[in-house]
């Protein structure tokens, strides 16, 4: 099916991902990626889209009603893929106004567009089978205990401004649908990981400081549990979701590959030491791991039950964690200058030169 598909976000981690797996999968479809390019959306991670025929960016806030609008009358937006979101924990413990914004009421400009667009302009021939899918988090449902998975029944109960904001975000979403017959769909995931992550997570954070000999901090004991998925199979998901899944409906997407963080960060020393060599005759890089004090509201364990997903749409993980963490080690050993620019900040400067921006972070 042809379609016009609005994805927010669309320069950050997961939705560059996206962009480029939908322009290889939908080849009827067109892109048009809106990203406000703040800290963590990076043009580079979709430089190899320039001139794509079926490729447009737009610089834009989707808090910002007049320029969503108006993707939405000129473009012929009939589907949302919506991933722009403030996402890290930490970051919302400090400063929790900008993902109230961002998370809570852009979603509602983005719904409100799609609604006026989809559902209130009568006189204009209305698409065909629209859909707002709504990229969410397995952190909207707190913490489990030893045992358990989330389901898409999991009582909601978020431990941190992030995670409520998602939350809030949920609900919007499936308010919309209920109130005014919007077609959405809502899909919670376990932590991703892959290609072109901001160094602030956890995986691509360790990986940085490892090769370059810096402390490697684990919060509390290192013993919290996070299912992780590779972010290409993320990816088959969602257009799986776009594809078959029903409106009104929430939809778990896991790798069923939950790791302790101090496994996590074991691994990714194992394997620099083995590719790299160690940082010296006596020192390997485990010996850069230093517990720190944890982190308010930490959440001790996510584990996703992904079964419906794959009963339903017929999706299942391609990756395991350990073929995934390698490839990822990898892909940031061979792209050390992306990182880098990451790092230094040249790659806000390029901005400002080369277009005239103001970067905002």
């Amino acid at each position: 099916m042809k379609r016009t598909i609005l994805v927010t976000g669309g320069c950050g981690f997961i939705g560059s991902n996206f962009v480029r797996a939908a322009l290889e999968r939908l080849a009827a479809s067109r892109i048009i990626n809106l990203d406000k390019l703040t800290y963590a959306g990076n043009l580079e991670n979709v430089s190899d889209l320039n001139g794509h025929p079926r490729y447009r960016f737009v610089r834009g806030d989707i808090c910002d009603a007049e320029t969503v609008g108006r993707l939405f009358g000129d473009e012929g937006v009939d589907t949302v893929i919506h991933f722009a979101a403030e996402s890290h924990v930490d970051r919302s413990i400090e400063g929790p106004e900008a993902f109230i914004r961002t998370n809570i009421f852009g979603t509602y400009v983005l719904l409100e567009a799609a609604r006026k667009s989809w559902i209130e302009a009568a006189r204009k021939r209305r698409p065909e089978n629209p859909v707002f899918l709504h990229v969410s988090t397995d952190e909207v449902y707190g913490s489990l205990g030893p045992d358990g998975f989330f389901t898409e029944n999991t009582p909601y109960d978020p431990r941190s401004p992030y995670s409520a904001s998602k939350a809030a975000s949920d609900h919007l979403v499936s308010a919309y649908h209920h109130t005014y017959g919007l077609p959405t769909v809502i899909t919670n995931c376990s932590n991703n990981y892959g290609p072109y992550q901001f160094p602030e997570k956890l995986i691509p954070l360790m990986i940085i400081n490892a090769l370059e000999g810096r402390d490697l901090p684990v919060y509390g004991d290192g013993n919290n549990i996070r299912d992780w998925i590779h972010v290409q199979d993320h990816c088959e998901a969602l257009l799986a979701v776009l594809a078959k899944g029903r409106p009104g409906e929430t939809y778990n997407i896991g790798g069923n590959n939950e790791r302790r963080n101090i496994e996590i960060v074991e691994a990714i020393c194992d394997i620099l030491d083995e590719k790299l060599g160690p940082l010296d005759a006596v020192r390997p890089r485990r010996s850069l791991i230093r517990f720190v004090k944890d982190r308010p509201g930490h959440d001790r364990r996510y584990a996703i039950d992904a079964g419906k997903v794959m009963r339903e749409l017929g999706w299942a993980p391609r990756f395991s964690f350990e073929d995934g963490l390698r490839s990822t080690v990898d892909w940031y050993l061979q792209n050390r200058a992306w990182l880098q620019r990451i790092v230094d900040g040249t790659y806000r400067d390029d901005y400002d030169r080369m277009y005239g921006w103001r970067f905002e972070g």
